[in-house]
């Protein structure tokens, strides 16, 4: 079906009598020129991104930002497990308590 031109795909969608929807043929150029836009500035993008060179400043910039983060996030994860373990002690020693 790949290989089909328009008017079998049209003939097969709506009938042989019927008739071309209006305009039909400024809407295909029209949405294959915005499409070949696309592409191109898809292209055009990808291209700057892979010429564009990063500074080693900002890498350095990147790598201790991230492990910044990273370090903020090991805080509350110990902070977490701090209070858990709080919370659990204070469980177990109401339990103990209560007969």
């Amino acid at each position: 079906m790949h290989n089909d031109s328009i008017e079998t795909l049209l003939t097969r969608h709506y009938g042989g009598t019927a008739v071309a929807p209006a305009h039909l043929e400024q809407r295909l150029h029209t949405s294959l020129r915005r499409r070949a836009t696309e592409v191109q500035q898809e292209q055009q993008l990808i291209t700057r991104f892979h010429t564009k060179a990063v500074s080693r400043r900002r890498a350095m910039q990147f790598v201790a930002l991230s492990s910044v983060g990273l370090s903020i996030m090991n805080i509350g994860l110990e902070s977490l497990q701090a209070f858990e373990a709080s919370m659990l002690g204070q469980e177990a020693a109401q339990h103990a308590v209560t007969p």
